[in-house]
């Protein structure tokens, strides 16, 4: 007597795609929440940052780093140039700590006075490991144009994928990456946390193709 083989019906193979669609909708959803959350990250450390700077200002009349009186204050270093204001060296100081580049000390005056969180003067990180940093002009001793033409103070925000980029200039400012208060240089080919001073040039717009990875600087 042969045995009659029996596959899966219509249902059961409607049920089982049902439950894959559901699976493959509930993986997608959780990673657009992981990705909005990042974009609201990154925006709140350029809020946090900026406020962060003009309450240091208004307590102590001086730019953090650049503050000549932090040695009487706290007893920790200034540069030799000190009280000049201007923050010299570049965000992405990589110099070994304690280190005596302005840039640097922002984070430490910063975090003496319990405006910013953490230790040293090591610059923090962003929700996707890119370096956070300040720096004025194109870091050099007189201020120079940055990306195109932010040449004041800036702050800057590394290795920021394309979509978060892209979220990110659309909610501070014009969602151009050469034009306003917020530009971006092109970072993908230049290894993480890139220099953004002279010579370093936004990108006529945005490119979304999933691997394009971007460095955002905004005006405090």
């Amino acid at each position: 007597m042969r045995k009659q083989q029996q596959g899966f019906t219509l249902v059961e193979i409607a049920i089982v795609l049902v439950i894959i669609g559901l699976l493959l909708g509930g993986i997608l959803k959780g990673q657009e929440m992981i990705t909005q959350a990042k974009i609201k990250n990154v925006v709140a450390d350029f809020s946090g940052i900026s406020a962060a700077y003009y309450g240091y200002q208004d307590r102590y009349r001086a730019i953090p780093g650049d503050d000549a009186n932090a040695p009487t204050r706290w007893g920790v270093a200034v540069s030799a140039t000190a009280g000049d204001g201007i923050v010299q060296g570049a965000y992405n100081d990589n110099s070994a700590s304690p280190s005596s580049v302005e840039s640097r000390l922002w984070w430490l005056h910063l975090r003496r006075a319990g405006f910013v969180g953490g230790t040293g003067d090591q610059q923090p990180t962003n929700a996707v490991i890119g370096m956070i940093g300040v720096q004025t002009g194109d870091g050099a001793a007189s201020p120079g144009p940055t990306l195109g033409g932010l040449a004041s103070l800036i702050m800057c925000s590394a290795n920021l994928p394309d979509k978060i980029a892209i979220a990110v200039d659309s909610q501070m400012d014009d969602g151009q990456p050469g034009a306003g208060g917020v530009r971006a240089l092109d970072s993908s080919a230049l290894g993480p946390n890139p220099p953004v001073g002279t010579g370093a040039s936004a990108p006529a717009s945005y490119q979304e193709t999933g691997t394009t990875i971007y460095t955002l600087c905004r005006q405090i």
